[in-house]
């Protein structure tokens, strides 16, 4: 697959401001993810492949993990996402990162892993459990499988006070849905695992609650990305008014509304591949 099919092929794009919302959505999700994975017991020293590396935020959270004695191989099969991902990482100082271009349901790699992790990723996949299964293989006995990935139904739920919030994220939705993302993939993480052999994973869903400008246009630039998306299948942005302005319209009416809009559900789960 060509560099131009993979950026048409990806829902929300290859551009240098959906590069952008990624690191600035990253920033937000560090810490739940950090504690997640060192909850999962992934550690000091560990080797660790990271699916689906975007412009590489997982990634260089889990190098810090792990540490200069561990290392991540990071798995991402768009070129010009992966080149962001290797500068960011040098520019971090970390150097126990090695950046693979391949397409995760494709990819194979001579050598075992104690831990696989990926966030935001199995939506996309067209087959979850056949990529939980193949990634399983390329761990040791006792390895980790830790992921996180959204769930949509308390988001939209809670959204619904605000119209205009609530049209931005119906719209999200809407446009996700038809281009077959699997928008309740955290929820689903319990039966892929279990259809990919693992043990029954233990779960939890987290949801951040705000209502300050930089949360506030993850919609609008969420939008954004995905406008090609929008466009391609017709739908109407018209609830939505003048984009330009929707950044500042959605804010005032989070404020003028005394109250706080979610975030994505982000439900994560882990085990431990067994040791037969």
């Amino acid at each position: 697959m060509s560099s131009d099919d993979q950026q048409a092929d990806y829902h929300l794009g290859n551009t240098d401001a959906e590069h952008e919302r990624l690191i600035r959505q990253a920033i937000r999700l560090a810490p739940i993810t950090e504690r997640f994975f060192r909850e999962a017991g992934i550690g000091s020293g560990q080797r660790v492949i990271d699916l689906g590396a975007g412009v590489g935020d997982v990634a260089m959270l889990v190098a810090r993990i792990v540490g200069p004695t561990g290392k991540v191989v990071a798995i991402e099969r768009d070129a010009r996402t992966i080149n962001r991902a290797r500068t960011r990482a040098v520019e971090s100082g970390l150097a126990n990162i090695d950046f693979v271009q391949a397409d995760i349901t494709e990819y194979s790699l001579d050598s075992m892993f104690d831990a696989a992790v990926g966030r935001y990723i199995l939506q996309f996949v067209p087959d979850p459990v056949a990529t939980l299964r193949s990634t399983a293989k390329q761990l040791r006995a006792g390895g980790i499988v830790a992921f996180q990935e959204g769930s949509w139904t308390p988001f939209l739920s809670l959204s619904a006070h605000l119209p205009l919030w609530y049209a931005g994220v119906s719209l999200l939705h809407e446009a996700a849905i038809r281009s077959g993302i699997k928008l309740e993939m955290g929820t689903g993480l319990y039966k892929a695992f279990r259809e990919a052999g693992l043990p029954a994973p233990r779960m939890r869903l987290e949801m951040e609650l705000a209502c300050d400008p930089d949360f506030t246009r993850w919609v609008s630039d969420s939008l954004r990305s995905v406008l090609p998306q929008i466009q391609r299948l017709n739908l109407s942005l018209e609830a939505l008014g003048d984009l330009d302005t929707l950044p500042e319209r959605l804010q005032r009416e989070v404020a003028i509304s005394g109250t706080v809009v979610p975030w994505i559900g982000l439900v994560a789960a882990w085990c431990r591949k067994p040791e037969d």
